[in-house]
């Protein structure tokens, strides 16, 4: 482990940190916004059923993940951290796209009529998206500057 490599538990400790540059009270009322949006068109469109609140919470829960994640891409802060998150784009993504995952399986699951089984599968989407738009703001990011 010469020249300043990371072993992995540094390198996944300062990828939990450099997800945590966003601008996540803004992702959070941005997403409270979207998921209230989406609860109102549930209930005027009187579309009711068990999954009446799992749609709007999961899209909120995205859409926050999307703007704190892609936000923190393109916003100053560390110096080392911002460093390390250029030189490594999607790990820097992986901490973020992994909570949308739990979280948005807990919410299928628990507020929706998904199985636990089915929750996890149907949650891979969303947070694949995340994965896949963060990392390539990341990379093109890091690509521009270089």
């Amino acid at each position: 482990m010469g020249n300043g490599e990371l072993s992995g538990r540094e390198s996944r400790q300062v990828a939990v940190a450099a997800a945590t540059l966003g601008p996540w009270r803004t992702a959070a009322t941005v997403g409270t916004v979207v998921g209230g949006a989406a609860l109102a068109v549930e209930v005027f469109t009187l579309d009711w059923s068990l999954d009446i609140l799992s749609f709007p919470v999961s899209l909120g829960l995205f859409v926050s993940f999307l703007v704190g994640t892609v936000g923190g891409r393109l916003r100053g802060g560390e110096r080392r951290l911002r460093r390390w998150a250029d030189a490594h784009p999607w790990q820097s993504v992986l901490p973020a796209a992994g909570a949308l995952w739990g979280l948005d399986t807990l919410v299928l699951w628990l507020l929706g009529d998904h199985s636990l089984l089915g929750a996890l599968f149907t949650a891979l989407l969303p947070a694949a998206a995340l994965l896949a738009v963060a990392g390539v703001v990341g990379s093109v990011k890091a690509a521009r500057k270089g």
